[in-house]
């Protein structure tokens, strides 16, 4: 299968600002790319790429005063299989955990682990450690939230989230998460393209889509608690510990975004 990605973002900053930004694809799908991802900047920029701690390809840029814009358009190549379901995947004792997993059972910005202990337990406890542990986390968050795009909010933890009962994708990663942690599962937050190849259209306009990665069995595993159905078509950009990570953007001043499309198709 062939995927068509890319994105087309545009900023306004009243005076010449730092920027980093994650949009290159992950290096562990850079062997499947079928063409170039060089972003494309306008007015020309130039550029510094750097690899943070979580092995994610981030790119330095000082956006000038007005309008800056930066895009990709390219093609990968995709298996056209559905995230993996391995039901005997079972919980690892945090004793036998790798030393790099451990930072994911950490509370983080967005995953306030010290608020949704409890309820995880009394939630939780009950179910059979392992795959079902998480999906049955994932079922619970899934049936818990309400999609909203409307209601998206940067700041939203995810104790917030559950009081709210609202969020988009990220909140839903962020809930399923924070309760894995609590119940002593290695869970990471992961953000890239998820296209709607196999499912039905979605009205909406295309984003970036926010899924985890739970650590069972000795590897890591993909969740989507939104979707709550394995889905094809995902194309790795980052991950981290919660959205703090992997944001698209972060600028060091002001920077008003004034376009924002991405492309996640199949090619015929």
């Amino acid at each position: 299968m062939k995927i068509r990605a890319g994105y087309d973002i545009a900023f306004d900053c009243p005076q010449p600002t730092p920027m980093i930004l994650l949009v290159s694809v992950h290096a562990s799908r850079i062997g499947d790319l079928l063409s170039p991802q060089h972003i494309t900047f306008d007015p020309p920029l130039p550029t510094r790429t750097y690899e943070d701690p979580f092995g994610n390809a981030c790119t330095r840029i000082v956006a000038p005063a007005g309008r800056v814009r930066f895009s990709a358009d390219f093609l990968v190549a995709d298996s056209g299989r559905p995230d993996e379901v391995a039901p005997d995947a079972p919980q690892v004792a945090v004793q036998d955990l790798p030393d790099d997993t451990l930072v994911y059972l950490l509370g983080s910005r967005y995953c306030d682990t010290e608020h949704l202990a409890e309820q995880a337990w009394s939630l939780f406890a009950g179910t059979p450690p392992g795959w079902a542990r998480v999906q049955a986390i994932c079922d619970y968050v899934h049936d818990h939230l309400t999609f909203d795009y409307m209601q998206a909010r940067s700041t939203r933890t995810a104790a917030e989230g559950h009081s709210e009962r609202l969020g988009v994708c990220r909140d839903f990663a962020h809930l399923a998460i924070t309760f894995c942690r609590c119940m002593n599962i290695p869970a990471r937050y992961c953000t890239g393209y998820l296209g709607d190849i196999g499912v039905p259209k979605d009205p909406q306009p295309m984003d970036f889509s926010a899924w985890f990665e739970a650590y069972l069995g000795g590897r890591w595993y993909t969740f989507d608690a939104r979707h709550n159905v394995p889905r094809i078509g995902r194309i790795l950009v980052a991950r981290g510990r919660d959205a703090t990570d992997v944001a698209i953007s972060t600028s060091f001043g002001r920077a008003d975004l004034a376009n924002f499309t991405v492309i996640t198709d199949e090619v015929e």
